[in-house]
């Protein structure tokens, strides 16, 4: 019998008595990382990285939690548990099981390129690999990060030159921190509510984070024109967007790598900055867990998982409730 199944609840451990990442309350609930779609309110127990605490605090409330530090094992009822970096967002984790010499790693949402903010993937060896696919098709194949932030950083000049206040869309855990860290001190940055919220939360956590404004009622339209505006993915086409400045709207998203994303809503600029792994990342990081068998779940799980049985490593589709992270739409 295998480490893992796939329940009504989420992926179960049974060895173990416990799930990862689980979409309805249970008894403990390993979590991955803090998007809405990995952790759900409700569970007695939750036990998650060092720095995922915080944010799950922050958006749930109290809750009963233990943390662990990448690398460092625990046990329970004889299953050897542990964490390694999964470099998604600050604080995600793979989580590897092992029992009776079996090894299993549940990886959540991963990307393998170093963002400089979140700690990087790490590849870890096993029997069974639990991969994502949301960017599971060849077309998908990110730039390199500088690159991008160059490439935003040359249409917020653009926009200050016609007056345009510059508006960029982005999750509020995990893209919002990589461009506050990739843009600091070229403008000043103001953040909606819900991420200087979470921007607290790290800090107080120890994270290095450079300084940004929170967005108020007393904020002036003149000083937001001068800066960048950072705002979640449900503010996109908010009516407060539309009393700025001439404001431009520029959505920081995998899906932007398309021409027909390019064109998603109003938005009047795309950047294809992704906090997943690209067709590259994911296949180099299969190949890496030296996994006997892969369970590929949300996003484009038919296609990947009929690619890699085509290249000779076991896979198979399982459906989920993953991939819309935040409660917003899917944006990843």
């Amino acid at each position: 019998m295998g480490l893992i199944s796939f329940t009504n609840k989420g992926v179960y451990c049974k060895q173990g008595d416990f799930y990862i990442d689980p979409w309805r309350p249970v008894n403990l609930a390993v979590t991955t990382h803090g998007h809405s779609d990995h952790v759900k309110w409700g569970s007695n127990a939750y036990l998650c990285h060092e720095l995922t605490s915080p944010i799950l605090k922050q958006r749930l409330g109290e809750l009963n939690i233990e943390t662990l530090p990448y690398g460092k094992e625990i046990s329970i009822n004889g299953v050897k548990i542990s964490l390694f970096p999964a470099g998604h967002v600050i604080g995600s984790a793979q989580v590897r099981l092992e029992y009776k010499g079996e090894v299993c790693v549940v990886s959540g949402d991963y990307k393998v390129t170093d963002d400089g903010i979140s700690t990087a993937f790490e590849p870890v060896k096993c029997n069974t690999f639990v991969s994502e696919s949301t960017f599971g098709l060849p077309i998908y194949k990110w730039q390199p990060q500088q690159l991008i932030l160059d490439q935003i950083r040359e249409w917020i000049s653009g926009n200050q030159d016609k007056q345009k206040t510059s508006v960029l869309v982005a999750y509020s855990l995990g893209k919002a921190q990589r461009l506050v860290a990739g843009l600091a001190g070229y403008r000043p940055v103001y953040v909606h509510n819900s991420i200087a919220n979470l921007n607290d939360a790290f800090k107080t956590a120890g994270v290095n984070l450079p300084e940004t404004i929170r967005v108020t009622a007393e904020t002036s339209k003149e000083e937001l024109q001068k800066g960048i505006v950072i705002v979640p993915p449900a503010l996109a086409e908010g009516r407060w967007i539309k009393t700025l400045s001439n404001a431009a709207t520029g959505v920081c998203s995998g899906w932007m790598q398309v021409r027909a994303g390019r064109r998603w809503r109003s938005a009047d600029a795309g950047f294809a900055l992704s906090d997943h792994a690209d067709w590259p990342g994911l296949l180099s990081a299969i190949k890496a867990t030296e996994a006997e068998k892969v369970f590929v779940t949300h996003g484009y799980s038919a296609t990947f998982a009929k690619y890699l049985n085509e290249i000779g490593i076991e896979a198979e589709e399982v459906k989920t409730q993953y991939g819309n992270e935040d409660d917003d739409e899917a944006f990843h």
